[in-house]
């Protein structure tokens, strides 16, 4: 059983209101170790001021808002202005209340720990 699997859902929201820009999935990277998982999620041009991490039952939902600096006169533009989303179904093996992150230079990174029960363990024979 997969402990992090995505939900299905639209990576573009269809027919965004005028002042909303539309979500994108961002890329990322699951790393499975004996202590639990680490998620990386690329969300260039968010800040810690922009990212919501909500976990709700099982699911968890990472949306990211890109932050204009009102100080900048941009000239001109090739990036898109995107906001960020994706949810992904966690596995009850992940112990949810030691769920930690943090993100620099655009990379989100989650620690999910898996509960003490489901670590692989040595049993020594007497």
């Amino acid at each position: 059983m997969n402990a992090v699997a995505q939900k299905e859902e639209r990576s573009v929201r269809p027919e965004a209101a005028p002042q909303e820009r539309p979500y994108v999935s961002p890329n990322v990277n699951i790393i499975e170790s004996k202590d639990g998982y680490t998620l990386e999620a690329e969300m260039p041009g968010v800040a810690k001021d922009g990212l919501d991490i909500s976990l709700e039952e099982n699911v968890l939902t990472i949306t990211g808002r890109r932050q204009p600096d009102p100080s900048v006169n941009l000239l001109y533009r090739e990036s898109n202005p995107v906001d960020y989303r994706r949810v992904f179904e966690l596995d009850p093996s992940i112990e949810s209340a030691r769920i930690s992150a943090q993100i620099e230079q655009g990379i989100l990174t989650l620690t999910l720990p898996k509960a003490e029960k489901v670590k692989p363990r040595r049993i020594e024979v007497n």
